[in-house]
């Protein structure tokens, strides 16, 4: 019985995400989406959409970006990994952005902290961008 009333008591979080993406920012560097369309095109940025494959195809995505969804990214960063992609093993400058600029900020300090580098993430994600006026263009899955 003692089992069973422990199983429905609330957990107590004691670091909510509001911190977590706080901590965050203050580590790595943020961008406005009017200085990622300064970086649009340019041969030494990468600009990593971390958004799921369901978010690309209902809002679109910014041309030229490379997509890895969130749950990949430390298996697609770390060489040694079976799932390893050489764009991150490129001397470029990565730009991480999500929908509204929270997991991209998570995302860029994890990058970071595994030696990637230099990373920054976008204030505001794919949200801000098309609030901006950035270019957007129709999500072509691979092999369709």
């Amino acid at each position: 019985m003692h089992n069973q009333i422990e199983a429905l008591l609330p957990q107590t979080i004691t670091k909510g995400y509001k911190m977590l993406v706080a901590e965050a920012e203050a580590e790595i560097e943020t961008l406005d989406a009017a200085e990622v369309m300064t970086l649009l095109g340019g041969g030494d940025v990468v600009l990593v959409d971390i958004r799921d494959p369901r978010e690309l195809e209902r809002e679109g995505m910014m041309p030229g970006a490379f997509h890895c969804t969130r749950g990949m990214l430390e298996f697609w960063i770390d060489p040694e990994s079976p799932y390893a992609k050489p764009i991150f093993q490129q001397d470029k400058r990565f730009v991480f952005f999500c929908a509204g600029g929270w997991r991209s900020a998570l995302a860029a300090r994890t990058a970071s902290g595994m030696g990637l580098k230099p990373v920054a993430h976008m204030r505001g994600g794919f949200g801000a961008w098309k609030q901006q006026g950035g270019p957007v263009e129709e999500w072509k899955a691979k092999g369709g």
